[in-house]
């Protein structure tokens, strides 16, 4: 391989890892953030079947931001895949349908978000007429969101191990924060998504590591791109 040929690759590489860094960066934001916050704040102490109806607006935005922020995990998928396939196609592209995945789940929460958000409408308009029979029908329709909820949680972090693993394999990132990352996904996993689906209570002080690892992946990838060794893999 000549010089030129290799500075050109080394630069893409560069390039390549600058934009999956502000990608990443979108993707945490948008997908495992700033919806969440929306949502907490409408639904209050008194839940979304009362609150939703007068917070329509917003209910309707997070719904707009949570698919962005999850087609940015297909944008990542899809931006990493030249280098990642140069090591790993399969991995390439697992990590590509494992996004898409996440994205058609989180299609399927966002349905049953806009279904709280009619039945909300409803249960204003109806007034104190029959509130035992929209509390029933709330408590179905909050209990198909939460396992549309944590059943996009658990593939949704289970792309971001994979990420995490293309990034150790390739030796796209520093080894020890690629190890880091992995490990906090992994927890998350463990102590939020399975406990839900096996019975237990989620232990969220144990998933918020991965907040702040996520958020150093994007920093590094954004100032830094991949590891230019990759290049001459």
């Amino acid at each position: 391989m000549s010089a030129a040929v290799l500075s050109e690759r080394i630069s893409g590489v560069t390039s390549t890892g600058r934009t999956v860094g502000v990608l990443v960066l979108a993707h945490l934001v948008a997908a495992m953030f700033l919806p969440f916050v929306m949502l907490d704040i409408v639904r209050g102490s008194e839940g979304l079947l009362v609150n939703a109806a007068n917070h329509a607006g917003t209910v309707r935005a997070a719904v707009l931001i949570f698919f962005a922020g999850t087609a940015m995990a297909i944008a990542v998928s899809i931006s990493a895949y030249p280098v990642i396939s140069r090591h790993s196609p399969a991995m390439a592209r697992w990590l590509f349908a494992i996004a898409v995945a996440a994205f058609t789940l989180q299609t399927v929460d966002n349905g049953a978000l806009m279904s709280l958000l009619s039945l909300s409408q409803e249960y204003v308009k109806a007034g104190t007429t029959k509130p035992e029979v929209f509390e029933t029908v709330a408590l179905i329709a909050n209990a198909m969101r939460k396992w549309a909820h944590f059943t996009y949680l658990l593939v949704a972090v289970s792309w971001m191990a994979l990420l995490y693993i293309a990034l150790l394999r390739c030796a796209l990132v520093p080894r020890a924060l690629a190890i880091v990352g992995l490990l906090a996904c992994i927890t998350q996993i463990a102590s939020v998504s399975l406990r839900v689906i096996f019975g237990y209570p989620p232990i969220m002080e144990l998933a918020m590591p991965l907040g702040p690892v996520h958020l150093t992946l994007a920093i590094w990838l954004m100032v830094k791109g991949f590891d230019q060794k990759s290049s001459r893999a």
